[in-house]
């Protein structure tokens, strides 16, 4: 019977909210929005931690905190090095979560084809 959580999984979810309270809290860059940790997708061997962000803004604002978090994705390491107890800490690289974008642009294209149903069965 496989494990419910691989151990992959676990670190990636704990990777996600003490990145989340690292870069609230411990980064001052101006550059920096509001970014919002979505998803941490770790290697198989633990080496390297693809960390999925979304952030209010236009696309250069976007660009500029994606540019941000990758400038200080090994003083963020660093930093988690000294909170978890782990043999190595992943390197982290920093990619814009598109999903809720996505996810947005779905939900509208939904909306107008059922609001073009209803009118249509209406006539």
């Amino acid at each position: 019977m496989p494990r419910e959580f691989s151990r992959a999984r676990r670190i990636a979810e704990l990777l996600q909210r003490e990145l989340a309270t690292l870069i609230s809290l411990e980064l001052k860059d101006p550059r920096l929005g509001m970014p919002t940790v979505t998803a941490v997708d770790l290697s198989r061997d633990l080496s390297n931690a693809k960390v999925f962000v979304t952030t209010l803004g236009t696309d250069a604002a976007v660009a500029d905190t994606l540019k941000a978090l990758n400038r200080a994705a090994g003083f963020l390491r660093r930093c988690l090095g000294k909170r978890l107890d782990m043999r190595s800490t992943p390197k982290l690289h920093f990619y814009i979560d598109e999903s809720v974008k996505r996810g947005a642009e779905l939900s509208n294209l939904i909306d107008q084809a059922v609001a073009s149903d209803n009118k249509t069965n209406s006539e």
